[in-house]
Formats: C-alpha cells, structure tokens, sequence
C-alpha cells in the first residue's frame, strides 16, 4: 500500500515538472526519499528527477549530487550519465565529463541499454555532447575530427539544423567548397524557411566570387524577413565593397 502511495506521489511529481511548478515536485520527491528504503528503481527516478529540477535552476553542484545518487542506484541510468557528462563539461571537469560519457556511449553500442531505445530524447543528450565537441575540435583546426563528430549530430537528431551549416563551414574551410555548396544547397530545399541557411549559402557564395548571386540570395531572405539584420548587413557591406571596387 504504501509503496503504490510512493508511486502515485512519484507521479504527481513529475506532472508538477511538466508544468513547471518546481517546488510542488521538491516537495514530494523529497518525502519519498525520506520514506523509501527498498525501491530502487522508485529512488533513481526520484533523485534523477530533482537532479533535472536543480539544473534547470542553474543550481549545478546540487544537480550533479542528485545524478551521482541516481547512479549509484541505478548505474545503467543512460540519461543521467549523460545528463552528469554535459555538466561536469559545463564547470571544466572535462576528463571526468569524458569518462562517463565514454561508459555511457559504450553501453549504448553494445545494446545494454533499453532506455535508450524507449527513450528518444537521450539521442539529443548524445547529439548535444558530440556538438561540443565538435566545436572544440573546430575552434583548434582539428577539421577531421570536427567534421567526424558534426555528422554524428546530423544523424543523431535530425532537428539540429544548425550543424548542418557547420558541416557546409568546415567542408568550406577543409577546400572542399563544392561539397559545402552541395550541403547548403540541400538544406535550402528540405527547409526553405530555414533562413540562416540561406544567409550562409549567400555568403558561401560572396567567398567565391559570385557576388551577384550571394546579393540575390540575401534580396530573397529581406523578401521573406526585411527585418534580418544579418542578411541586410552582408547586402550592404556587399554593395559598399563592390561600389568601392569601381570608384
């Protein structure tokens, strides 16, 4: 009886996560941790849960405690692993960020973990992390290796349209411009309201000479959105230079 009243309070809790009424789910997750004693997966989901409260309060230390309990409860937590992994990456602890994330991705391979496939959104925690990574490598030049972990982004999680953009850029940077043409282009026509794609092709474009066509593509995008303050100052700086050239 009193473990279907621990859960039923578990999912009270978790409704008043879903509308955001953070201290109602303290709350209650506190009472079942202070009252449970033998459900182990009940306490890994509630520490998981208030470890997912504490971060989205920016309260980092008591967020990273709460994911730790979660896995000394439950060490196959995919989620929480990750969730762990991003923040010791956020506050520096970048090999230890590594390692779990690492123990984590592995366990994943090798299809110990169902979660992971019940549970879409870790594809977005893996998706998040290999784009930092990513970034790092690109920001050192490491262009391989940026290039290698930006499409595991793209194939983790299809919504990420931005590391789309960033394939194009390092294809660009790599030499490789007709393959970031081909990127951009694509992007352009699966998503045609996706405007930073359009403002990337026109400036892929204006990098290669052909100014003319880089001005029509901005033109187009100021069409759609006259108020794109990056399309209209690439138009105008466009414009000065090539007026600029002929006086």
């Amino acid at each position: 009886m009193r473990s279907l009243r621990r859960n039923e309070s578990y999912r009270k809790a978790k409704e008043f996560f879903d509308q955001q009424e953070y201290k109602k789910a303290i709350i209650l997750l506190n009472e079942i941790i202070e009252e449970e004693k033998d459900d182990k997966t009940l306490l890994a989901k509630t520490y998981f849960l208030m470890a997912n409260i504490f971060h989205l309060k920016g309260e980092v230390g008591k967020a990273i405690k709460g994911f730790n309990k979660c896995l000394s409860l439950d060490p196959t937590h995919t989620d929480a692993s990750i969730s762990l992994s991003v923040l010791y990456n956020d506050i520096g602890q970048y090999e230890e960020a590594k390692r779990i994330f690492e123990v984590a991705n592995q366990r994943v391979k090798s299809g110990n973990d169902n979660s992971f496939l019940e549970d879409g959104h870790i594809n977005k925690k893996f998706a998040a992390k290999h784009f930092e990574l990513a970034e790092m490598y690109f920001t050192y030049n490491r262009l391989d290796e940026a290039l290698f972990e930006y499409n595991k982004v793209k194939n983790l999680d299809a919504t990420n349209l931005e590391v789309r953009i960033k394939i194009a850029k390092t294809y660009a940077k790599k030499g490789f411009v007709n393959k970031a043409f081909d990127e951009l282009q694509k992007l352009k026509n699966e998503e045609p309201n996706f405007i930073p794609a359009r403002v990337a092709l026109g400036v892929l474009l204006y990098g290669t000479g052909k100014i003319l066509e880089a001005q029509s593509e901005w033109e187009k995008i100021l069409t759609k959105d006259p108020r794109n303050d990056e399309a209209l100052m690439y138009l105008n700086l466009s414009r000065t230079a090539t007026e600029t050239s002929l006086s």
